[in-house]
């Protein structure tokens, strides 16, 4: 893991300025000591400190004269999101939290769920019903015990329409009860069945199928690999260690739903399917001006992420050494999705199957409340953190600025009324993938004649979804 523990040099060198005073540990922290470490981690490593006049180091002669500005903000949130550079569309991920445990456990993979993962869909002709379609479902959770299944349709919560305006606050619930519904022609229509479902602390391997799918003489590896979460970077491994046993020649990955996460995980992932040398690179990072001139005068190799051929407990990797990949992408493919896919286009031939992906190149920190940003020693009196931009990816090309999304080369959508069944070779995004391997050509697909107008998700739902992140301080 790289250390930024340096990194707080930057502030050493602006003492005369209030970017980095540091605030008194109170036994609870007041909203001024709070809005003063907001300023703090923005001024040090904000990507688009550049952009917003207030983060300037000479911005605020002195503390007071920081903290009359932001008392006209109520909450640190408020006072936060005025930071922020351009919601519309530069940054659309930058965010703040109130509890940093949930954060951390968020980032482990430790989520409150009912195992449904869903998306959810503009009803045909209407201008507010909404109607949602069960993605996957999670094991050993409320919704595998009741029955739920990939395909299934919902348009009401405990009897209520879903509409727009609602679907966040009937589906943020700890406990609901969805009625199924009867799809056709983008319409959803009630047919009086129910399924109650509760949420509960779970964990969610993001492996969640790994197939070996023999097509004459070729063994096609099939993978859906769902978050980068770090900590099932042995179980990925061992994943692609079942994949290399059996020979296979292609591989077909699936991140239709994948969110995005680890950094580090997505190099790990890449080195699996190329097995590029540890001296090519994945992919270089470019932060705002004064953390930029920092490593490039002190650190130049933080800026350069390489291949691998070791997990971070050393286990070695179970490379495929693949010459070209199939990956399958939504509008949810997102992040580190996308930097995995851009960080193989110069050594491997990508074939990109389904729809345009997120556009999100840009990756997070969590920053604390502490001398360093670090967790150790963060401020005991709130549980304020912090997780904005700091950097941007960009390829070994020089490809970034992806802002609307990695396009395919085969497009074809999801048709909600025919989804089949994951990892089986009639789903019909698979199918084009193995159609495009055995004809080793562009065959063409039956489409959907539906626009179906999809408008979230219980992934882009849950705080920090279609979050990248590098790790943290400490």
């Amino acid at each position: 893991m790289k250390s930024y523990k340096n990194i707080i040099l930057l502030c050493l060198t602006v003492l005369i300025t209030v970017s980095c005073f540091k605030d008194n540990d109170d036994n609870f922290a007041s909203s001024t000591s709070i809005k003063n470490f907001v300023y703090r981690g923005m001024n040090a490593f904000y990507l688009y400190k550049p952009d917003v006049p207030e983060l300037a180091d000479d911005r605020f002669a002195t503390v007071p004269e920081l903290e009359e500005f932001h008392s006209i903000y109520d909450t640190p949130e408020a006072f936060f999101e005025s930071l922020v550079f351009d919601r519309s569309l530069t940054d659309r991920f930058s965010v703040i939290v109130s509890d940093y445990i949930a954060l951390e456990q968020l980032f482990a993979g430790t989520t409150l769920n009912n195992g449904m993962e869903f998306g959810l869909v503009g009803e045909t002709g209407s201008a507010s019903n909404v109607w949602g379609y069960v993605r996957y479902v999670l094991p050993n959770s409320s919704a595998s015990t009741q029955g739920v299944a990939r395909g299934m349709i919902f348009n009401q919560i405990d009897g209520i329409q879903l509409t727009r305006d609602n679907f966040s606050v009937l589906l943020g619930q700890d406990s609901y009860t969805i009625g199924l519904a009867d799809l056709n022609a983008g319409v959803a229509t009630n047919n009086g069945m129910t399924i109650t479902l509760d949420k509960t602390s779970l964990t969610e391997n993001p492996v969640f199928r790994t197939a070996i799918i023999d097509q004459g003489s070729q063994k096609i590896g099939y993978l859906m690999y769902n978050s980068f979460t770090s900590n099932f970077d042995e179980q990925l491994n061992d994943a692609f260690g079942t994949l290399q046993a059996a020979g296979v020649t292609h591989l077909v990955l699936d991140l239709r739903y994948n969110g995005g996460g680890s950094v580090n995980t997505s190099i790990i992932l890449g080195s699996l399917i190329a097995g590029q040398p540890t001296t090519d690179v994945f992919s270089t990072e470019e932060w705002n001006p004064d953390v930029q001139e920092f490593f490039e005068n002190n650190q130049p190799d933080r800026l350069t992420n390489f291949f691998k051929t070791t997990t971070n407990a050393g286990t070695p990797l179970n490379t495929l050494g693949l010459s070209k990949v199939h990956v399958i992408t939504t509008g949810s493919s997102a992040s580190a999705s996308e930097l995995v896919i851009a960080a193989l286009e110069p050594y491997v031939d990508v074939i990109q199957v389904g729809d345009d992906t997120a556009g999100k190149f840009q990756a997070s920190i969590t920053l604390y409340d502490s001398s360093d940003f670090g967790r150790s020693g963060a401020n005991p009196a709130h549980r304020y953190a912090l997780q904005p931009l700091v950097l941007k990816s960009i390829n070994s090309a020089g490809f970034t600025d992806y802002f609307n999304g990695l396009a395919p080369d085969i497009a074809l959508r999801e048709d909600f009324e025919n989804l089949g069944v994951l990892g089986d070779i009639n789903e019909p995004l698979l199918a084009a993938c193995l159609q495009d391997i055995m004809a080793n050509g562009r065959p063409s697909f039956n489409k959907s004649s539906i626009q179906y107008d999809e408008l979230s998700g219980s992934m882009e739902l849950k705080p920090f979804s279609q979050e990248m992140y590098v790790a943290p301080l400490d």
